[in-house]
């Protein structure tokens, strides 16, 4: 347990925000599954860069994700 008053808030925060990103991280897991032709591609895509605009990935993570979702649905 948290001694000062502040590292009780930033405990509270910080589980605030671990849901909430993990939240958006199975989102983008079901998307991706769902996918199944290359016109899913934009909402994909729309997806993992608002999680990088959030900073819920590192932005290489994203763009190996876009690679690999490109070459996957378009290789079909």
């Amino acid at each position: 347990m948290p001694h000062l008053k502040s590292a009780a808030k930033r405990l509270r925060q910080s589980r605030k925000r671990k849901i909430e990103n993990k939240k958006i991280k199975n989102q983008i897991e079901r998307l991706v599954k769902k996918a199944q032709s290359a016109k899913n591609l934009p909402t994909l895509y729309k997806a993992i860069d608002k999680a990088v605009k959030r900073k819920i990935f590192h932005p290489n993570k994203a763009a190996r994700m876009k690679q690999a979702l490109a070459r996957k649905l378009t290789a079909k």
